[in-house]
């Protein structure tokens, strides 16, 4: 029998939070039952993560960036993929912007729909508030409203949010669990060796808030020179970092990965992590450095749903960065590396409990 195929919508395929949680399930599901396949917005590169969908036996669809003004061309466009596949009975929107149009034309089509929200805020901006505009009329479209936490619910929901299920953005835990041997490996690769190493993973956009990191972590250095601060990640603002960290005289002391594969093993090597992020629906690096058993410095807009250990403290975003600093210092003698495993398990966010119950959820829902 073949499996259900069930169609996973993003933006883009790179590494980012959602698409990561999707991943770590799609390595883990049983595939015999149930395959994915994924449609992204159209790009000239190829996406981190093409090579292993196709690989695992998933398939890849391009469609053009929905701005509204191409509202037509967008609709006809899925309205040709949909009518050319119909092995599609589920549709799983993670692209939410114009998801009322993707997911009422699969609806038209007479497909199952979900609608997944990873995010709960926005900047103030034009394009942000046009974006929430264009989500809302999707609680009333969608068979089913996913979320990775109550916040990530009621920002994209508003009323409908206790209807919405709540699908831990679980990791694979175990390989992520501290190991001194790999910590050294990583250290002597990136020449950080004998160093205080404060550490960020994250898209280089304002979301991530790197030029307020930026900031402390100049305080930082400047109590000790031995700091250095890895940033693990890509975006449209990576430029601009780097000329802040240029312009501060921190060049020598600021390591820009760019998008990388081995996040376990960077963490690793990590002494403190730190988040400042201005929103978050979850913050999938969060539970990841946990289960790393590293002391985490974070805002105090990250959901309470990513508190799973006793490494996670807050400071208010209005804090100034020489509180933060100070906080952050606190770990600059090192100290003794938990494993969290067991507390990560418990707290339901590994990604085998995950897994089982999406793969039933699909298989249950399925319509022949």
């Amino acid at each position: 029998m073949e499996p259900i195929r069930v169609l996973q919508v993003f933006a883009s395929l790179d590494r980012g939070g959602a698409e990561t949680m999707i991943m770590n399930i799609y390595r883990n599901i049983n595939r015999n039952r149930v395959q994915f396949d994924f449609v992204a917005n159209e790009k000239e590169c190829e996406y981190s993560y093409e090579k292993e969908i196709r690989e695992l036996g998933g398939r890849i669809f391009y469609v053009p960036e929905f701005n509204i003004v191409n509202y037509m061309i967008y609709k006809r466009t899925w309205k040709n993929l949909l009518s050319e596949h119909p092995e599609w009975k589920i549709v799983h929107g993670h692209h939410t912007s114009p998801a009322f149009v993707y997911l009422k034309e699969a609806k038209a089509q007479n497909r199952i729909t979900i609608a997944h929200s990873h995010i709960a805020g926005g900047e103030s901006s034009f394009k942000s508030y046009m974006k929430v505009i264009l989500r809302y009329p999707i609680r009333y479209i969608a068979d089913y409203l996913f979320a990775c936490s109550k916040s990530a619910a009621k920002w994209m929901f508003g009323k409908y949010y206790t209807s919405a299920y709540i699908i831990n953005n679980a990791i694979d835990a175990q390989k992520f669990s501290f190991r001194e041997n790999i910590r050294e490996v990583k250290r002597k690769e990136l020449g950080i060796e004998n160093k205080f190493v404060i550490g960020h993973i994250g898209r280089f956009q304002t979301q991530k808030n790197h030029k307020f990191l930026i900031d402390v972590f100049k305080i930082i250095h400047s109590r000790n020179n031995n700091a250095v601060l890895l940033l693990v990640g890509d975006g449209e603002l990576r430029q601009t970092i780097i000329e802040k960290v240029e312009n501060l005289g921190l060049s020598d002391n600021v390591i820009f990965t760019g998008v990388r594969s081995d996040i376990p093993e960077l963490l690793q090597a990590m002494d403190v992590f730190v988040f400042p992020s201005l929103y978050e629906g979850l913050g999938i690096a969060v539970i990841e450095a946990q289960a790393a058993g590293l002391h985490c410095i974070v805002a105090d807009t990250i959901p309470k749903e990513a508190y799973i250990t006793d490494l996670i403290e807050s400071i208010p975003l209005t804090e100034k960065e020489d509180i933060w600093a100070e906080r952050i210092l606190k770990y600059n003698n090192g100290y003794n590396r938990q494993n969290t495993y067991e507390e990560v398990k418990s707290k339901g966010y590994d990604i085998y409990e995950t897994t089982r119950w999406l793969e039933e959820f699909y298989l249950k829902n399925w319509r022949e």
